[in-house]
């Protein structure tokens, strides 16, 4: 299992449109319903702070997301958007859960 956390802070002109971006990359992986990626995003109390969080099952599941064409373009939306903070990339290491994160799959 490969965790990803990424945080950074947006722009407060561009926050509105990542969260809208943010949300067709949900809204794709659920329609393709990869069972090897769990991914959620969070905005922070100001409203401009993101903190994504992704669990991939495998490498392959990892490679899916960033072929993905709606995270591309966040991803690039999100570049020319700027940002106030730049990302922060972290690879974590699960210690606990109160849920199987990927169902015994």
């Amino acid at each position: 299992m490969k965790i990803v956390k990424v945080t950074y802070t947006a722009r407060p002109e561009f926050a509105v449109q990542n969260m809208a971006n943010i949300k067709a990359v949900m809204n794709d992986l659920k329609e393709l319903s990869y069972p090897g990626v769990f991914y959620h995003a969070c905005l922070g109390p100001d409203e401009k702070s993101f903190i994504h969080t992704a669990f991939f099952k495998s490498e392959e599941d990892h490679k899916l997301l960033n072929d993905l064409p709606a995270f591309n373009y966040f991803q690039q939306q999100l570049k020319a958007g700027g940002f106030e903070v730049p990302p922060k990339q972290e690879l974590l290491t699960l210690v606990g859960s109160s849920a199987d994160v990927f169902d015994g799959r």
